[in-house]
């Protein structure tokens, strides 16, 4: 196998739970080239994974199928002459590109009517017990039956530190007059919807304990551009504070992985930022609501879980079925503070 591409989930943290995948793909192939097609929002992941020759960066945009896009793609990748293709979405748009691009071995889980533009497929697991993202991938790795099986893969995805982003954080840092020395990152944003975003005021009650700590402590919120609003409420709600930055939708995802590795602790949802700060090492704590943490966990041995297990979840829905979203609402800041202390 010379050369293989890699399809891109469409979220951030999906992506980071591939990487383990591609580690078992160098020991398979360890001659082999592995490519990856990736959206422009997941792109930096895999510019940040050690196992990815080159990033191809496409223009895709959600929920669109973008016919003529995907046609000037496969001509591209069929030029490339690709072995074998990992789809990792399930989506029949997803599939296309490397079945229009005549890629002999097209390797995916079996959904959406996507019958002959995979050829080598899994079915995919029962939504009741579902695997941890990172095993689901993979397990793709064994399909071909080539190669020696990577059976010492480690399961905890690990991202290296893009240095050019991690300089120009500094300067950004800097310029704000930020301690480098002392940073805590809180990412309140998480796009599935409300049921996986802790409430704003306890994010907020949460950052008046952390600088009522130590005054040289200071705390960054970070996030895309759709959280800046949620950003907004919690500085308004601590008030004016030199040491508290709002750099949601600020920062590239670049800058933001730098900026993790070099924070003193990250505090988020089950959110992409959580992934990133697992695969980082990063001391975190990842706080979840509607979500299993069996299923999408920060995977590091520095992250501290904090899920009330009540009996309606995990529920899996945007908005609370109940209407008090009790699972986000009575994890309390001085809890989610005692916690960080012992990290």
């Amino acid at each position: 196998m010379q050369s293989i591409l890699i399809i891109a989930p469409n979220w951030i943290g999906d992506a980071v739970t591939t990487q383990p995948l591609l580690a078992a793909l160098k020991v398979q192939y360890p001659k082999s080239k592995i490519d990856v097609l990736a959206s422009h929002w997941v792109a930096p992941i895999y510019r940040a994974c050690s196992e990815v020759d080159h990033v191809i960066e496409a223009k895709f945009e959600h929920q669109k199928l973008q016919w003529s896009l995907r046609k000037q793609l496969a001509k591209e990748i069929e030029s490339k002459n690709y072995q074998a293709c990992f789809v990792l979405p399930n989506s029949l748009k997803s599939a296309l590109i490397p079945w229009l691009a005549n890629i002999p071995f097209r390797i995916g889980y079996r959904g959406e009517c996507r019958f002959g533009l995979i050829n080598v497929a899994l079915d995919n697991p029962s939504k009741v017990n579902r695997p941890p993202m990172v095993e689901h991938y993979l397990a793709l790795s064994h399909l071909l039956k080539e190669g020696e099986l990577a059976t010492s893969v480690k399961l905890t995805p690990k991202l290296n530190i893009p240095q050019i982003a991690k300089q120009l954080v500094e300067k950004k840092m800097q310029d704000h007059g930020v301690n480098p020395d002392s940073i805590y990152v809180l990412c309140p944003g998480a796009e599935y919807g409300p049921t996986k975003r802790w409430p704003t005021d306890h994010f907020a009650k949460l950052t008046k304990l952390l600088l009522a700590e130590n005054s040289s402590n200071q705390v960054i919120l970070l996030g895309g551009k759709g959280d800046h609003i949620l950003a907004q409420e919690i500085t308004s709600q601590v008030g004016a504070a030199d040491n508290l930055q709002n750099w949601c939708g600020e920062t590239s995802l670049d800058e933001a992985i730098a900026l993790i590795s070099m924070s003193k602790a990250v505090i988020s949802n089950d959110s992409g930022l959580m992934h990133i700060a697992a695969a980082l090492n990063t001391p975190q704590i990842a706080i979840f609501g509607s979500s299993d943490p069996a299923h999408t966990p920060p995977l590091s041995n520095k992250a501290k879980v904090i899920w009330l297990n009540m009996s309606c979840s995990p529920c899996h829905k945007r908005e609370c079925p109940l209407g008090h979203l009790l699972c986000l609402k009575d994890i309390l800041p001085e809890q989610v503070f005692a916690t960080l202390n012992t990290l």
